[in-house]
């Protein structure tokens, strides 16, 4: 097989890239080792900064969205029961959407087969070759038969545990990295949200998060150490633990629980996300803690740029945009780690914290919630900054 670009990875990055270059008329072709089936069934967060929701009407995968998505004007952030709003349609004059990754997959492959070029899932055995030359090839099996894809470019959208970034060689990249002392247990309830915007909760025992994935799911979560066993955790142990982190502020439903699992809390970047013709987008080159909510609108981001790097090439002949890929979205990557980092360490319960590190993080709530420029900055992050 030929291609001009070869994608590994059917998630957000890769199906979006995908999307986009076909816009720009560059042939691509995706690579993906799981089923369509699992990909579009894997229940993931869903927050959607303004112009992200703006891009998937853009490029003509909107409509369920427009239908579908829950547009949110605001948050909560509660400081041991008391609930103060930021508002952001009064502060920034935008908004986020509430809208499963998993339906914005199924929206992008949806897409993909029916106008776009190959997607083909249920690969094995992939890895990337002649990473340096002009030429570069994905190999692998599918369907039983070995196949090499010779490339212009490959770009690396397989997650964290992908292939890509581990095939650059050793010494190149450089790592940056936090693991957090602690997890979220999370919970999927057939039961309506406490409010009908996220609920951020600080309080003495620990930090909650209380939001959505429809007006019937309510998907919460709770502050639990980071090597938690979730079998300590009884569902009636669950729903009291989110009462009293509510405090009372909003009446919590309780419903059948759907799922329910631990998630760790880690930061991670690699620098740069580039090696010879291959590319990195998405979590292959940075994971934030989901605090923030931007891991999805970080690969969105990414794709982006590097999409107009591959139409620059193509239609100009020019290279200075692939060359600067990497500075270009780190930029932006490290925007959100620290908007990530400040929202992680704000909220939550530190172990072996001291008096004067309570006391300065409940000032920071403080002033947050009392200051109009603190909640103008936290509006006009997480509604997410202009994608130039």
């Amino acid at each position: 097989m030929r291609t001009q670009v070869g994608i590994i990875g059917a998630g957000p990055a890769g199906l979006m890239l995908a999307r986009l270059l076909q816009l720009h008329g560059i042939e691509s072709i995706i690579v993906e080792n799981r089923s369509r089936d699992y990909i579009e069934n894997r229940i993931r967060a869903g927050l959607i900064e303004h112009w992200a929701a703006d891009l998937l009407g853009d490029v003509g995968v909107g409509e369920r969205l427009r239908k579908e998505g829950m547009l949110h004007w605001g948050i909560n952030v509660g400081i041991n029961g008391n609930l103060h709003r930021i508002d952001f349609k009064a502060l920034v004059s935008k908004r986020v959407t509430i809208y499963g990754q998993q339906e914005v997959v199924k929206d992008l492959v949806e897409q993909r087969l029916g106008n776009d070029g190959p997607l083909l899932f249920e690969v094995e055995d992939v890895t990337v070759h002649d990473l340096k030359s002009q030429k570069p090839k994905i190999r692998f099996r599918h369907d039983g038969r070995p196949q090499e894809i010779d490339c212009d470019f490959i770009a690396g959208c397989d997650g964290f545990h992908g292939i890509c970034r581990p095939s650059i060689p050793d010494g190149v990249l450089t790592v940056f990295e936090r693991d957090y002392p602690f997890g979220w247990l999370g919970i999927l309830s057939e039961s309506p949200p406490p409010d009908h915007e996220l609920v951020y909760s600080y309080t003495d025992r620990g930090f909650a998060l209380y939001t959505m994935r429809s007006p019937t799911l309510a998907r919460l979560y709770l502050q639990c150490d980071h090597d938690e066993d979730i079998e300590n955790w009884s569902d009636n142990r669950i729903w009291d633990e989110l009462h009293k982190r509510l405090g009372g502020a909003r009446a919590l439903a309780e419903g059948k629980m759907l799922q329910k699992g631990i998630t760790p809390m880690r930061s991670f970047v690699v620098e740069p996300m580039q090696y010879g013709r291959l590319f990195l987008a998405g979590d292959s080159a940075h994971i934030v803690p989901p605090t923030g909510a931007k891991g999805m609108n970080l690969a969105f981001a990414d794709v982006m740029v590097l999409s107009r790097a591959f139409d620059a090439f193509y239609k100009d002949k020019r290279t200075d945009r692939l060359e600067h890929y990497s500075t270009a979205c780190l930029r932006r990557v490290w925007y959100a780690q620290r908007f990530s980092w400040w929202m992680t360490q704000i909220m939550h319960r530190f172990p072996n914290e001291s008096a004067f590190d309570r006391r300065r993080q409940l000032s920071d709530l403080d002033y947050l919630t009392s200051s109009k420029a603190a909640a103008t900055s936290l509006a006009e992050q997480y509604v997410g900054l202009p994608l130039d």
